[in-house]
């Protein structure tokens, strides 16, 4: 270990045994705020003195006071915090919504191929993997589906902190997405998939009408909510003023589409597409939302660290393995086989292919009351959820460097690292 290095561990062993220590007992309000706090300062350290994305650094800093590490915070802990959790994600979900074009699956066929392909073939990989290692087929198939997403939390967060211009981050922000959507529609139609032979096909149609449902309410509110910003925003033609707007507006619609039983995740998409339609350079979206939004961004990926879990790594681990290496030579194969004919050099294929690892519970996330999320998946097997949610945690704590690095290194779509550097929530 490097001197530096060494430094960095004592400072930090010194903080835990001092005022960190007496979380257990403290507040979980005045737990969570101080971890927090803690931090934004080794994140900020760790990339000044080595160069790691500061989102990685929250992660970790979660993940130590969570119970799988230190146990300083629980996951009821972050109860009390869950609007604010919530109202971060909606953020960035909506952020990345106005950064999409769909117009491009239209001009470029073989980039909606591509899109279509990856997520496919990561969910079977996925699925099939698991069945090989002697998981139950539905609960396979449904751990595929769920698996075949890649977080646009952190993509868009990835985004916001690396600053990166180029085709690949423009794809992965696309893809992001759309597998994401994909994965909502797979979770909502679990009910279907659970009971097929058990159910009679009324009920097969209702809850198929009510999947149906889902989807278009979904779109239409979202719509609607990029009409009225825009709409509100014609009254009142102020920039400084369209970031309030902005936050109310994903307030109303997550608000809205969760008393509904809508996807909060497809109105917020459509919403930002719909307003920067309609709006155009009329909607200046500042990073994060503003200040406010950036303080949002901290507290939400330091919660995604303390709901990091390991539990049963040590049995379950060839079913992790699976997940993880079947998903990724679903989606590498995927974009490299479509790469050229949608226009994307062997170098970016790559690339793309590393930023779509980070996994996330985003999707389940955003269908669930609480933290719980295995609830929503009733009926699939305790097991294979378990595994997915093993890694799924290896995914995201490792996500910063899967989804920065790679458009750093390999695309070299992000500024050098001087200027990267003076960026930051």
């Amino acid at each position: 270990m490097t001197p530096l290095a060494q430094q960095l561990a004592d400072w930090f062993a010194d903080l835990l045994r001092g005022p960190m220590a007496g979380l257990r007992g403290a507040d979980p309000v005045l737990g969570l705020a101080l971890v927090v706090l803690v931090g934004l300062i080794v994140a900020n350290l760790l990339h000044r003195h080595l160069r790691l994305p500061r989102l990685f650094g929250y992660l970790l800093i979660g993940a130590v006071a969570s119970p799988a590490v230190l146990d300083l915070l629980s996951r009821g802990d972050l109860d009390p915090w869950k609007p604010l959790i919530d109202l971060g994600v909606a953020a960035l979900v909506f952020e990345l919504g106005t950064r999409l074009r769909p117009r491009w699956l239209l001009d470029n066929p073989w980039f909606t191929v591509s899109c279509v392909l990856e997520a496919l073939l990561a969910a079977l990989a996925v699925g099939f993997a698991l069945v090989m290692l002697g998981a139950p087929g539905m609960s396979a198939c449904v751990a595929g589906a769920v698996a075949a997403a890649t977080s646009p939390v952190m993509t868009m967060a990835a985004v916001l902190e690396g600053r990166p211009r180029g085709q690949v981050a423009e794809r992965l922000m696309t893809m992001s997405a759309f597998n994401s959507v994909l994965a909502i529609l797979a979770i909502k139609l679990w009910p279907v998939w659970g009971q097929l032979g058990a159910t009679p096909s009324s009920d097969g149609s209702s809850l198929l009408a009510n999947a149906g449902v889902v989807i278009f309410g979904s779109l239409l509110l979202g719509m609607a909510g990029g009409w009225l910003l825009d709409r509100i925003g014609r009254l009142d033609g102020q920039a400084a003023t369209m970031p309030v707007l902005q936050i109310a507006m994903v307030i109303l619609m997550a608000l809205l589409a969760v008393a509904l039983g809508l996807s909060p995740l497809m109105v917020l998409l459509a919403a930002g597409m719909t307003a920067r339609g309609r709006m155009g350079h009329r909607l200046t979206v500042e990073p994060h939302l503003g200040s406010a939004g950036g303080a949002l961004t901290v507290l939400l990926f330091v919660s995604f660290g303390v709901l990091s879990t390991l539990g049963e790594l040590v049995q379950l681990w060839p079913w992790v393995l699976a997940i993880i290496v079947a998903r990724l030579a679903g989606k590498g194969i995927a974009i490299a086989v479509t790469a050229r004919p949608s226009g994307l050099a062997p170098r970016q294929a790559l690339a793309l292919t590393l930023t779509l690892q980070p996994m996330s519970s985003l999707a389940v996330l955003l269908v669930a009351d609480s933290f719980s999320w295995r609830g929503q998946l009733a009926g699939a097997d305790a097991a294979v959820m378990q595994a997915l949610l093993i890694a799924t945690t290896l995914m995201q704590l490792t996500g910063p460097l899967w989804a920065l690095w790679p458009l750093q290194y390999i695309a070299r779509e992000c500024p050098d690292g001087e200027r990267s550097s003076s960026d930051g929530p």
